[in-house]
């Protein structure tokens, strides 16, 4: 297998497959040479991922997919995000709304959706899948049972949130065995969460939405105040759609519809086709401030438009359309930033991606949304609820209100984008806001200036806003960036703050790149715990 360095990319002849830990990637890899296709080693990574990186995904969160047939020959979209409970109404959050709070981030208030990653790896196995739910569950399952060892992002991930941690006995028990934050590199076990895999693997989907996991979770919630009910579970269902387009530069552009925010990714680059990056040169003033605001005035109509389209429609034919994008390019000062709100988003998410030797293509991702979610255990089932609900809003007028049955505004934007029909690229990181920030840095680089995706994943990189649940509209940068176009960018207005060098705030991104002579090559984030395996 090749492996890759900071600058150097893994190159695989057949197959590609890049997570953010080495252990799924392995994982998916394993697949392959078992004669699955790249849709099995996609949900092998998947379900690796829910059990190696447990701060940042896990069977209680949700998935977007964007899924390449080669003997379909187009891109296809599958959303496994869940509704809110049918008892998740505004009234039962009157204190808060009478007080101008929130919804809770935190705790079983904050569990106000039904988990969508069981159902997407049914749906994605029973369409284009070759091996079985038990076939692709065996690494994870072996993981949780038996143990694996705790990463650096892990650890640090579980320092940093200790004292939401002990806010439930249940999840501190599992996630601070003895009381304390796990070091690098010693056992870890999950034998709750195992062992519900292994339910799931023997009875299928039916046992987490109908059976024997659905009810231990909602039993747990029913005694705890909880707004999620067997019903809820039991009615949920992802769907297969089709993705919105968009091109750059002679590439075709896909990204998954409302409720995600991916149609941002595509507008912004839409916009910044009006400029010559490459007469800006990479790496220069010119080159980040373009970015940074073609993607502040993609957030202003996001945060108007974006909620469960079933509830609101997004006006998406004139946001991708190649004229407003003509708007948005001459809203742009070249030398001054403008001064864009956005709102507070999640964290913890984690992308993959898979090529396999026939050319069928995953590009996914999955998320909790805080770290650890909501930090509900639910039950014995060792599974962590997310809290992507807690994301809804408490006003009436929002556009994005709380209302039941409804998918909230989701940040997860798996990208793919393509040449002559076919995959050309797959790329995605974690960091809510940060994500159609660091895919528009990917894509640029790749397309304008001709790097491979190792390259383009390693260099520097920043994040605006309000990332990370953080109230602010500070725009960071690493402080491996030009001195001179750090000091220019904050002459401009941007308020800067500059992080350390491979800093994990400024997301965990990865990325394949389909070669002309069909090699495929790929970049893991030097930021993570990640690899890229393909041979």
């Amino acid at each position: 297998m090749s492996g890759q360095s900071i600058h150097k990319p893994a190159i695989g002849a057949k197959t590609m497959v890049v997570s953010p830990h080495h252990l799924a990637s392995a994982a998916g890899a394993k697949m392959l040479q078992r004669g699955g296709n790249a849709f099995d080693a996609a949900v092998a990574v998947s379900a690796c991922l829910a059990v190696v990186y447990p701060h940042m995904t896990g069977l209680g969160g949700d998935a977007f997919w964007l899924t390449y047939c080669s003997g379909e020959g187009s891109v296809r979209a599958y959303n496994a995000s869940g509704r809110s409970g049918r008892l998740a109404t505004r009234d039962r959050f009157a204190a808060e709304a009478e007080s101008e709070a929130a919804i809770p981030r935190r705790g079983v208030r904050s569990a106000l959706t039904v988990p969508g990653m069981a159902d997407g790896w049914d749906a994605i196995l029973k369409q284009y899948g070759r091996l079985t739910l038990a076939d692709v569950l065996e690494p994870a399952i072996g993981y949780a049972l038996d143990g694996f060892p705790v990463s650096p992002d892990q650890h640090d991930n579980t320092a940093s949130r200790m004292d939401v941690l002990r806010t439930e006995p249940s999840t501190a028990a599992i996630y601070l065995p003895g009381g304390s934050v796990p070091t690098v590199g010693s056992r870890f076990k999950q034998r709750q969460l195992g062992e519900s895999l292994r339910l799931l693997a023997a009875k299928g989907r039916d046992a987490f939405y109908k059976g024997e996991i659905a009810k231990a979770i909602t039993d747990d919630l029913a005694e705890r105040g909880g707004l999620l009910t067997l019903n809820d579970f039991a009615d949920h269902a992802g769907f297969w759609a089709e993705p919105i387009r968009g091109s750059y530069r002679g590439v075709d552009l896909y990204q998954v519809p409302p409720n995600s925010q991916g149609f941002t990714g595509i507008m912004a680059l839409q916009a910044l086709e009006r400029f010559d990056l490459q007469a800006a040169g990479h790496g220069t003033f010119d080159y980040y401030h373009l970015m940074i605001e073609a993607l502040k005035l993609s957030f202003l109509d996001r945060d108007r438009y974006l909620t469960d389209p079933a509830f609101s429609q997004v006006p998406l034919e004139r946001l991708l359309s190649k004229e407003y994008a003509a708007e948005l390019a001459g809203a742009i000062d070249p030398n001054r930033a403008l001064d864009a709100g956005t709102l507070p988003v999640g964290s913890d998410t984690a992308y993959a991606a898979v090529v396999d030797e026939d050319g069928n293509a995953v590009s996914f991702i999955q998320s909790l949304y805080f770290e650890f979610g909501s930090a509900v255990t639910a039950g014995e089932t060792g599974i962590l609820l997310q809290n992507r609900g807690s994301f809804f809003s408490l006003d009436p007028k929002h556009v994005n209100r709380l209302e039941p049955n409804k998918r909230t505004f989701h940040t997860l934007m798996p990208a793919m984008a393509c040449r002559d029909g076919r995959p050309y690229l797959l790329y995605g990181t974690q960091g809510g806001e940060g994500q159609p920030q660091t895919q528009t840095a990917l894509l640029t680089r790749m397309v304008d200036f001709g790097m491979n995706p190792q390259q383009a994943v390693s260099e520097p990189r920043w994040v605006w806003g309000r990332t990370w649940g953080e109230l602010t509209q500070e725009l960071k940068v690493e402080n491996r960036m030009l001195p001179e176009t750090i000091e220019r960018l904050a002459r401009a207005g941007h308020a800067v703050r500059t992080v350390g060098g491979y800093d994990g705030i400024v997301g965990h991104a990865h990325a394949i790149r389909m070669e002309e002579n069909g090699f495929r090559s790929g970049g893991t984030d030097p930021r993570c715990d990640g690899a890229a395996y393909g041979w």
